[in-house]
């Protein structure tokens, strides 16, 4: 029977046991890094792939996970086959630990292994078919000289305002720009546009986040024979679109039929993006 599992530093725990320390830092500062990984088939989907990111987000906030990559990879496998969930969703995250009340990170001994196998669906299915609607934030995305968006750090709030933003407007997500007004990603997916047949998406350098189901859909989009073009874009690029879709681990694929109250081409999900989400379970 499937069920939800938490492993958290060494130990297996259910749902309703999983607890960590208020003394944490993830806890208490966001002092720590992430990653969502997707099981299809009870198989960890791009495993090396999202633990390789983990390590290198480490590295940059200059934290010492207590095991390494190969064990790191064996524990995720071995916390999704122990919850025999067929398809569902694991998020991995590695804490500074307990420390002080301070913020200095020298007061946590060791980090904080916690790895949650659950299932996850954060948009119904009608809107895969019918697409979604979005807002541009008025919050802009954090400056790579502040904090990197490439760094999946548990400090979410710059997208959990923008997410507020689209809340309170009734959309399901919000388009995030840059501190000079170009897109860089909504507040949980990667963003790309279609247009005359080409493909384009923002350079990760100007605010996205380097995602694994992004570099997925680049790749799998070439193999189709479609041009795909890393581009700055403008809002004017992306109403005036012949399709706009979003990727993200959670999210997969799913297309976008409205934007700030304009229509995007005939108001339904394009073509290009119906073969890709079509063609993203081959790869599977």
């Amino acid at each position: 029977m499937s069920e939800a599992i938490v492993y958290i530093n060494g130990e297996y725990f259910t749902k309703q046991e999983a607890k960590i320390s208020v003394y944490d830092h993830g806890f208490l500062y966001g002092d720590g890094i992430f990653e969502g990984i997707r099981i299809y088939n009870q198989e960890v989907f791009k495993c090396e792939e999202h633990i390789n990111r983990l390590y290198d987000g480490a590295k940059s906030i200059a934290l010492e996970i207590p095991v390494d990559k190969g064990q790191m990879i064996r524990t995720t496998r071995e916390a999704a086959a122990k919850s025999n969930i067929k398809n569902g969703y694991i998020r991995l995250i590695v804490s500074r630990g307990t420390g002080d009340l301070g913020i200095n990170p020298l007061t946590c001994k060791q980090a904080s292994i916690v790895i949650i196998v659950d299932k996850i669906q954060i948009y119904p299915k009608e809107m895969y078919d019918s697409g979604m609607k979005v807002i541009t934030a008025v919050t802009r995305r954090n400056s790579p000289a502040s904090l990197d968006p490439q760094l999946k750090s548990l400090n979410y709030l710059n997208n959990i305002l923008a997410k507020i933003e689209a809340n309170h407007a009734g959309a399901a997500e919000a388009i995030m720009l840059n501190q000079n007004g170009f897109v860089c990603e909504c507040t949980g997916d990667n963003i790309f546009i279609v247009k005359q047949g080409s493909i384009y998406t923002p350079p990760v350098h100007l605010g996205a986040l380097n995602g694994i189901t992004r570099n997925t859909v680049i790749d799998l989009a070439g193999k189709m024979g479609l041009d795909v073009q890393e581009k700055e874009l403008t809002m004017t690029n992306v109403y005036s679109a012949d399709e706009v879709f979003l990727t993200g681990t959670a999210a997969e694929i799913i297309g976008v039929a409205e934007v700030d109250k304009r229509i995007i081409a005939n108001g339904v999900v394009g073509n290009v993006t119906k073969k890709l989400a079509d063609n993203f379970r081959s790869v599977l």
